[in-house]
């Protein structure tokens, strides 16, 4: 069976993304100029995650606005792991140049500072799930264009070997005027040859395939769709489809894939979320896949 979904997607965006060129301000912003870091003044926090925060950045010279993640040597220094995953997401950020992934920049390391600092591109919005826990749930068009947007991003990134494993609605972020969407926080991602398997455990549960979470070697790219499958049942239903208090109940759910669609799903929606959320790997649909559908 062919889903219409996707053809409904490919026929409501036939123009190319682009990203746009960063404008000078045109007033310097309220700063403290004994905070920088290289070329970079530092603003205020944007966020905090378990290895440092994000701040606001300024280029001196152009006052173009950026994030700053800020992350402690120290803490890296805790685990070798740690530091391999920033070596990792650094060097992935690196070959990813797309208009729905957010744009890497430079890493500072300076030696005579307790901090790695990864500049990137600043996206003015908001996070997905602000937005989802904001609207409760989003209308089938207005999803269908943030899915799309998702989807192509991981199908360019899955085309160059690169897995994201931890996609959420966290990890996506909107702009302003709710039309474009950036990929960030490739903290969990992945080099994968088409042949080989992973090992490694990651990502949120609620969002883990049943091969992760049953501790199997698994394909990468199939657990990037087995997490858009449940990040588009979310944003279509204001709910998580495997969810549940007792985490060994959730696990269970998951891997026997049990879950209930909301009646108003479209036909289309519903075929589409099926094939994603496939127990069984070899019979879940591949997002290349689904595009030449």
């Amino acid at each position: 069976m062919r889903t219409t979904f996707f053809n409904i997607l490919l026929q409501d965006h036939t123009t190319k993304h682009t990203i746009p060129k960063p404008q000078p301000m045109t007033a310097k912003p309220h700063i403290n100029p004994r905070k920088s870091i290289g070329n970079y003044w530092l603003g205020k926090t944007l966020g905090h995650g378990s290895s440092g925060c994000v701040k606001l950045g300024f280029h001196k010279t152009t006052m173009e606005k950026v994030a700053i993640k800020i992350i402690s040597k120290a803490y890296l220094q805790t685990s070798e792991i740690l530091a391999n995953a920033t070596k990792r997401e650094m060097a992935i950020l690196k070959l990813v140049r797309h208009p729905n992934v957010v744009r890497y920049i430079e890493a500072v390391d300076d030696p005579n500072v307790p901090y790695v600092y990864i500049i990137m591109e600043y996206v003015e919005g908001c996070e997905l799930f602000d937005y989802l826990i904001k609207c409760r749930r989003i209308n089938e068009p207005e999803a269908r264009d943030i899915f799309w947007q998702v989807c192509v991003a991981v199908d360019w990134c899955h085309q160059r070997n690169i897995c994201h494993r931890d996609l959420k609605p966290e990890n996506i972020l909107l702009s302003a005027s709710k039309q474009k969407v950036k990929l960030v926080d490739f903290g969990m991602a992945s080099m994968q040859l088409p042949t080989s398997l992973l090992r490694t455990s990651c990502g949120s549960p609620h969002y883990a395939c049943p091969e992760i979470v049953t501790g199997k070697s698994y394909d990468g790219r199939l657990a990037d769709v087995w997490s858009c499958g449940v990040i588009l049942f979310a944003l279509l239903s204001g709910r998580l489809p495997f969810e549940d208090n007792s985490v060994r109940n959730l696990l269970h759910r998951i891997k026997s894939g049990q879950y209930v669609m909301s009646t108003y799903f479209s036909d289309d929606a519903r075929d589409l979320i099926s094939r994603m959320l496939t127990t069984d790997p070899k019979k879940r649909i591949k997002v290349s896949g689904a595009f030449m559908l």
